[in-house]
């Protein structure tokens, strides 16, 4: 049913029930050019097709003709025609509808229970993401338990590390012994020409990092002067 909003008609609506939908499809508007087979061949490319034959008797537009199709399961009839109704087939636009009428009572028990099904699967997955989003803790996975097996090889695994770890250490301080230190009277060298230069060389850096001391604190000794001289 169309709505006309400021003088243009708007889309139309359908509403497709149960009893509306049917596994029987008749495609109108298709080209009288005897391609029945590739009519069949596009349509099941959308589920299988148990027959599809040309309906003679069927008032259609002139250089049109219309076709019935039988598919196999319903879902694959609703699918096919949401996806080929006004699809352009070799030039035509394809007006496709259901055909309950062709229906057996076989055939709507089939559809019916089908149906029923369906409607079943869609509330008891809702019903789990209800169940889900209240208990989150569901979804957790319970904790593994090491085993004895599992816990020897770790205190093994660990206790070979520590082992490699001290005799490491061991073997850092025998390639690396400590460092002895030496008492500045003590002498070096063998020669007594040499100790005595070291001497020397002891002897003026003393005296050099002696002044540098006194020239640090002898500015904070002096005192400030006072500035007596009388402003105008």
């Amino acid at each position: 049913m169309g709505r006309e909003r400021d003088g243009e008609e708007g889309p139309a609506v359908r509403v497709y029930t149960v009893c509306d939908e049917s596994r029987y499809l008749i495609v109108r508007n298709v080209p009288a050019l005897g391609c029945g087979h590739d009519l069949q061949h596009l349509f099941a490319s959308y589920g299988d097709v148990e027959e599809c034959k040309p309906m003679d008797e069927e008032d259609c537009e002139p250089y049109t003709d219309v076709y019935w199709i039988k598919f196999a399961l319903i879902s694959n009839a609703r699918f096919a025609k949401k996806k080929l109704d006004e699809f352009v087939f070799l030039g035509n636009r394809l007006k496709v509808s259901y055909a309950p009428h062709f229906e057996t009572l076989a055939d709507t028990k089939e559809k019916l229970e089908c149906r029923r099904k369906e409607v079943l699967a869609r509330l008891r997955s809702g019903k789990n993401k209800v169940t889900t989003a209240h208990n989150p803790d569901s979804l957790s996975e319970p904790l593994d338990v090491a085993s004895p097996l599992q816990v020897r090889h770790v205190s093994e695994a660990a206790s070979s590390r520590q082992k490699g770890s001290v005799e490491s250490g061991l073997t850092y301080s025998e390639k690396n012994p400590p460092v002895t230190m030496v008492c500045s009277n003590q002498n070096y060298f063998s020669s007594p020409s040499m100790n005595n230069t070291v001497q020397l060389v002891r002897e003026k850096l003393d005296k050099i990092q002696s002044s540098s001391n006194n020239i640090q604190v002898a500015p904070a000794s002096k005192k400030a002067r006072v500035d007596n001289r009388r402003r105008i």
